[in-house]
């Protein structure tokens, strides 16, 4: 079952990560706030949260060698799941304030304001689930809860066979943005499963499925 799932949420000094652990517990996973390496590379999945500015996150996990471990992890297939922040610096870059940041740059593209008449983006939303999904499995007309105001706003990646299209969901504030994506061992959400009640912990418990297949 998910208890033997072993799951590090990546301790590199940024918000909300004891409530990431607690939510990953109640979806069933044997998940600790941890910054020791070799516990991270040896977890089943890893968790990278983030909350504030994307170039203040990017200093951070630079910092502390966190920008390394994510992509060793990535490279051998290992699980990784960004929240929030720590989806938007999977990106090439982000610009805040005009100030732009170099992302992890796993993913084409840049991390911009909404164009919306209100921001943050802040409360439940719903989302628009791409074909396939396996996060929102039996989620599909459930709302999320978002706090951002900058956001991926295209999806320009493009994958030449045999490998899988990844999975891209989609939200509206405004206009259209990127409030998810599956992509091989890499997952992430705009949103706060953590802050998800239910639904959160559901998908969470859905993307356990995942490490725990990709772990057998």
């Amino acid at each position: 079952m998910s208890a033997s799932v072993r799951v590090a949420v990546l301790d590199y000094g940024s918000g909300n990560v004891h409530s990431a652990v607690k939510a990953l517990i109640a979806a069933g996973a044997d998940a600790r706030l941890t910054a020791d390496r070799d516990e991270i590379m040896d977890a089943d999945g890893l968790v990278v949260p983030g909350v504030g500015a994307f170039s203040a996150v990017m200093g951070a996990l630079t910092a502390s060698r966190g920008d390394e471990l994510i992509e060793r992890r990535l490279a051998g297939g290992r699980p990784v799941l960004g929240i929030c922040v720590g989806m938007q610096v999977m990106f090439e870059h982000g610009v805040e304030r005009g100030v732009d940041t170099v992302g992890l740059g796993e993913w084409p593209g840049a991390v911009t304001e909404l164009d919306a008449p209100v921001l943050p983006h802040m409360g439940w939303n719903t989302v628009d689930a791409g074909h396939g999904t396996r996060l929102f499995a039996g989620l599909e007309d459930q709302r999320f809860y978002f706090v951002h105001s900058y956001a991926a706003q295209s999806w320009t990646m493009q994958v030449d066979p045999p490998f899988p299209e990844p999975v891209v969901t989609w939200a509206t504030h405004g206009g259209e943005f990127v409030a998810a994506v599956e992509n091989g061992p890499l997952c992430a959400t705009q949103f706060h499963p953590e802050k998800s009640g239910d639904a959160g912990i559901r998908l969470l418990a859905n993307w356990l499925d995942t490490v725990r297949a990709a772990n057998l």
